[in-house]
């Protein structure tokens, strides 16, 4: 399954992109500015990166600049309305792999992610690690301490969402909708289910990493450092 992450602040833009390609089967997080996106970049291993030119905070330009600098050669499709030559050499030349400009068919978005999905080395196995708690996305496996963890599906998705957002809190919508792929009514209990068994597997080999926001959802992180938990 491709991994995405959309870098958009337009939250319409957004809603339709993520929407789209979840429900063709891909696995996408959304960042709605610059720096939640470089925080996503820096922590985790991207299929593609859909990013948007004109971010609050750290723009996609610099923001693509500082990917490269740091060596990921993660495939970077710019997503904007700058659609000038000079623009489009300028965002290729700083290392995007390609370029689309708004407004777009999905079809041919869908067909661009898939075209730089193929391009991802083979050889590439991102693990994401945080508070001695790692997962391995390619080959399927989460540890703690040492010890591996058998976790369904659904676990390692929430595990994997948790992962790449230490010490932010989690919205029970985001989290549902993100994991599940389909829209959180409110009503059912299977997120508080499936996280109440993931605490359990977690805490048989250390003290507990998923916390209770009250009344805002849920986060990932050692408790005496919960001052730093933020609100995505």
């Amino acid at each position: 399954m491709l991994r995405v992450l959309l870098v958009e602040d337009d939250l319409q833009i957004a809603d339709f992109v993520v929407r789209g390609l979840r429900e063709e089967g891909l696995w996408v997080d959304h960042a709605r500015d610059g720096n939640t996106g470089w925080e996503a970049l820096a922590r985790g291993s991207w299929d593609v990166v859909l990013l948007d030119w004109w971010l609050p905070g750290i723009d996609g330009l610099t923001l693509l600049t500082r990917l490269r600098q740091t060596g990921d050669a993660s495939p970077v499709l710019f997503l904007t309305a700058r659609d000038a030559v000079s623009d489009r050499v300028i965002g290729l030349e700083a290392g995007a792999d390609d370029y689309l400009c708004k407004p777009f068919a999905f079809t041919e978005l869908l067909a661009r992610v898939h075209a730089l999905g193929r391009r991802r080395p083979a050889c590439v196995s991102p693990v994401l690690r945080a508070h001695g708690v790692e997962l391995d996305l390619a080959a399927q496996r989460a540890r703690r301490g040492g010890q591996a963890l058998e976790l369904t599906a659904k676990e390692q998705a929430l595990l994997a969402m948790f992962l790449q957002h230490p010490e932010q809190v989690l919205s029970r919508t985001r989290l549902y909708e993100q994991v599940w792929q389909e829209r959180y009514d409110g009503m059912s209990n299977t997120l508080e289910v499936h996280v109440m068994e993931l605490r359990r597997k977690l805490e048989a080999h250390g003290p507990r990493v998923i916390h209770t926001a009250r009344g805002r959802g849920y986060w990932f992180g050692q408790t005496a450092q919960r001052s730093g938990a933020t609100v995505p």
